[in-house]
This record gives structure tokens, sequence and C-alpha cells, in this order.
């Protein structure tokens, strides 16, 4: 098993060909960082835009741009962005204007290799943080009846309320089938008060839910006005025939979204395959509260049952991280979800552990 962590990514913007190599390799071998070497800094600010960095490290005297005229621009135009200014001629002009400029550190050549690994770690990190606090998501779980999201991603959901994202629960169904209509909204209104969610409760026909309309135009019109980051929804490997019409409909009303994973249900068959493993130690506890919202089925539902709910959990951690996960299978990721839950009240992204098929 790997956990997949994303590197820190810098652009080191240097003249002399020499010394942005060395950094270069310093960074690569010894902060685990992708850097790339920028000696023309008439370029830089393309291919900063290119490459996406967490950090720059810039010279002060360059020919063309000076390293201070850069700091300007990049503060202009990616104010977040952490900036590092290196210069051989240390003066206390120097300090000032890159002070006043707005520079994160001031280094003075020849850097030494640890200071500059300690640097680039400590802003790479701290400006991650920040980004992902300003950068507020907005996710969305879909089920076809009450407490199907919960079952599925409960855990998940709570991590994401504590990050600080906006969690929206979209229930097809009231579960007339499963128990009094009325009964299983006012459980369904209670949880998404309980976990801080905005809930929309449509009535399908339980057991009956349609792969295509309306079923589909239902989900688009929810997705249209909340544009989601993350959609989470049922699996198509599942035994309830409204579970894999969810799915089918879902699949094909988010096809806009960067991100779309399905959760396990009880009746999930042995073909679901996860393949993201998402560490909850710290929500177990609020998926419990959640899933008691819905006393109608507890009474009824052996999978319900606290030890049962741990005891599932307890298992997928045998392939992720910490001691409870909820497993996923991902549709599609070209969102950056790889920092461990256990870490999303500081980072607000939402991750897990990949199965690495190859190293069992």
């Amino acid at each position: 098993m790997a956990s997949v962590v994303t590197k820190y990514r810098v652009v080191v913007v240097e003249d002399d060909p020499d010394v942005a190599f060395f950094m270069k390799t310093v960074l690569e071998k010894r902060a685990d960082a992708v850097a790339i070497a920028v000696t023309d800094p008439s370029v830089a600010l393309a291919r900063i835009a290119e490459f996406e960095p967490d950090l720059v490290i810039t010279d002060i005297e360059m020919p063309g741009i000076t390293g201070l005229d850069l700091l300007k621009e990049l503060r202009a135009e990616y104010p977040g962005m952490p900036v590092v200014v290196m210069t051989a001629h240390v003066s206390v002009d120097y300090a000032v204007s890159a002070l006043r400029a707005q520079a994160d550190e001031f280094l003075s050549k020849p850097v030494a290799s640890a200071e500059l690994v300690a640097i680039v770690n400590r802003l790479a990190a701290e400006g991650r943080i920040k980004r992902a606090a300003a950068r507020r998501q907005v996710v969305l779980a879909v089920g076809a009846h009450p407490d199907d999201v919960e079952i599925g991603v409960g855990g998940i959901l709570a991590a994401h309320r504590d990050a600080g994202n906006e969690v929206v629960i979209l229930t097809l169904s009231r579960g007339a089938r499963g128990g009094d209509a009325n009964d299983r909204q006012h459980e369904s209104l209670a949880s998404a008060e309980l976990l801080g969610a905005r809930l929309f409760l449509e009535d399908l026909e339980d057991t009956h839910i349609s792969a295509a309309d309306p079923t589909v135009g239902i989900i688009e019109r929810v997705v249209a006005e909340i544009q989601p980051d993350i959609v989470y929804t049922h699996s198509s490997h599942d035994r309830h025939q409204d579970h894999r019409a969810v799915h089918a409909a879902t699949n094909v009303a988010t096809r806009s979204v960067r991100t779309v994973c399905c959760y396990q249900s009880p009746s999930a068959t042995i073909d679901f395959r996860p393949t993201r493993f998402v560490p909850i130690d710290g929500f177990t506890d609020t998926k419990l509260q959640l899933l008691d919202c819905f006393r109608s089925q507890t009474e009824l539902r052996g999978y319900l049952e606290p030890d049962f709910v741990l005891a599932t959990a307890r298992y997928w951690s045998r392939f992720g991280g910490g001691k409870n996960c909820e497993p996923l299978e991902v549709m599609r990721d070209t969102a950056d979800i790889s920092v461990p839950a256990s870490a999303i009240h500081s980072d607000a992204r939402i991750a897990g552990n990949r199965l690495n098929r190859t190293a069992e």
C-alpha cells in the first residue's frame, strides 16, 4: 500500500545556470520537491503561470527584470504565493526593499542546503494551508433513500464540514417502502441539521427510480445550482435497483464535475472495488449520531448498529491510514484530494490512500 502525497512545486528564478541547477537538485533530493529552474527572467512569469508552483525563489540582481520587480508582479497576480528573494550582495537597502515588497524570506548567497530545504518546506506547507482555507469546497452527496449517504460517507461528510466546506445532500426518494415517508423525511431533516448540511429531498417512487429522466434532470438542476467540486454517490456494484439507477443518473448529470466517487451501501455486491480509503478518525462519533437520527430504521436494520458500523470502518482501515476508513470507488478524480482526512481541519481537503495493488 502507498500513501499519495503531493510534492511541493518550486520555481527557482536564477540567471546563473550553475546556481539554478544546484538549488533545483537540492530541492528535489532533500526536500522531495518538484522544481524547475528558470535562467531567463524575462520568461519567469510565463513559466510560473504554466507550472503553478507552491513557492517561488528568485535572485534579486538579474538582467532585464530584477527579483524585486518580479516579486511585485507576483504579489499582484498571486497574492497568496510564498516568495523567497536571495542575493550575493547583502545590504540593508536590499533587505528593506524586499520586506516592503512583501517577500516571505530574504536569503544571502551562498545559501546553505539545510536552510534552503527548511525554508521551502515551511513556506510551501503554510502556503497550501492558507490557499486551502480560502478555497471553500462544495460537496454533494447523492442518495436514493434517506440514510444512504450517511451510511456510505457520513464520516467523510462530517470531515468536510469540520474543514469549513459546504455540504449538500440530495435524497431522491422518501423511502416509503422502508418505512413511513413522513417519519423518514423528518429523520433526513434532523440528520442534515446535525451535520450542518443543506438538504434537497425529492419524492421519486421508492424502488422505481429511473436511471434516466426525471432522475438525471433533478441531479442536473442541483449541480447547476450549487456547482459542486466533489460528488459522492452510489456504486454500480449494488443489488438494489434504485442504487444502480442513481449511480447511472449521477454519472450523466455530473459530467462537468471534477471529482466523483462512489460509496459502499449495505447492499453492495462483492464486485464493489474501492481504490481510495479515507480515514475518518475523529468523525466516527458524528457518523453514529447521524445514523441515530434514523430511528425508524435503526430498530430494523442490523447494519445500522454502532458495533457493525465501527467494525466496517475498522476493516477498511487495513487498506488506508488511521483506525477507521470509509471506502470509495473513484469514477473521476482531477482535483487534489491527496491529504489525509485527519489533516482536513488545517488543509481543508478530503483525501485518502490509494490501494497499490502491486504492493500487496
